[in-house]
Order: C-alpha cells, then structure tokens, then sequence
C-alpha cells in the first residue's frame, strides 16, 4: 500500500456519491483516473487490505429495530464448533469468542438484528436447538450513540 492507496481509503470510508462516475472528484483530486482508483481498490482487496466495498444500509432507517446480542456459555472445547453453527445463521451478523469474567459465564457473543424482539428470541432459540446450547441470554440494545466503521 502507498500514498496513493491510503488516500483513495480516506477519500471512500465514508461514503461515495451514488451517482454513474462516482470516483470522479477522488479521480481529480488525486491526479489519476477513476478507472485507477477502481484497479487499486481491487488490488487492496485481493491483497486483504479491505475485506470487502459494498453498501451499508442504516436497519433503523428501514425498521430494524430489535437488536439483540446473544450471549452462550459454551464449553470451552466446542467454541469452534458451536461457533461456526451459530456464524452459518443468515441472522446473525457478528459472532465472537470473548473471555470469560469473574462471575461472567458467557464466552460466545452474537449480534441479531430483526423487526421485533420476539422475533429475535425465535432466532435465539433456532440457534440454541441447532447447537445444543440453552445456557444463554439476549440483551436489547436500547440506544445507539454510535455506529461507524474503522477509519484511517
């Protein structure tokens, strides 16, 4: 990565323009192409500098609004396992493995996201029938202050 590509990164993390050319001002402002500025997203993407370019969509804005992390207290020799069972669920959009705490049992996190609360608690119980897990808890967010990518 260089110069060039740290700057086409912090001219798109927050966005670009929904319109035909929409790498034309970055195009401008960096004295290249866009068709170059399209070569090197991919390059940093084949290179794993990126993971992915796509769209985010605001779920609140189109009534997502029940969002749930899922905590599970599962055996320490099944997290791979159970993981990759509870990662496989198109609901679930984040799944981590996180230390235990003092008086913390839960060592799996995932993040659901649905219309309702109720529906959440389906997708909770679906995941504990798949993985044999039932020791768990959902938490509602209730407010969110911040949501944003990482930044350069």
């Amino acid at each position: 990565m260089d110069a060039i590509d740290e700057r086409i990164l912090k001219a798109t993390q927050n966005g670009i323009p929904l319109k035909r050319s929409p790498f034309a001002k970055i195009a401008i402002e960096l004295g290249i192409s866009e068709q170059e500025i399209i070569d090197r997203l991919g390059k940093m993407k084949e290179d794993n500098v990126i993971r992915r370019f796509g769209a985010s969509i605001g779920h609140r804005d189109i009534g997502i609004v029940a969002n749930a992390m899922c905590v599970w207290n599962v055996p320490d020799e099944r997290t791979e396992e159970v993981g990759a069972i509870m990662a496989a669920f198109e609901e679930v959009t984040h799944c981590y493995e996180r230390p235990r705490a003092p008086g913390w049992d839960y060592n799996l996190f995932t993040m659901v996201h649905s219309y309702t609360q109720e529906d959440c608690k389906e997708v909770a119980a679906k995941i504990s029938q798949a993985t044999g897990i039932d020791n768990y808890k959902l938490l509602f967010s209730q407010t969110e202050f911040k949501k944003t990518g990482v930044r350069l």
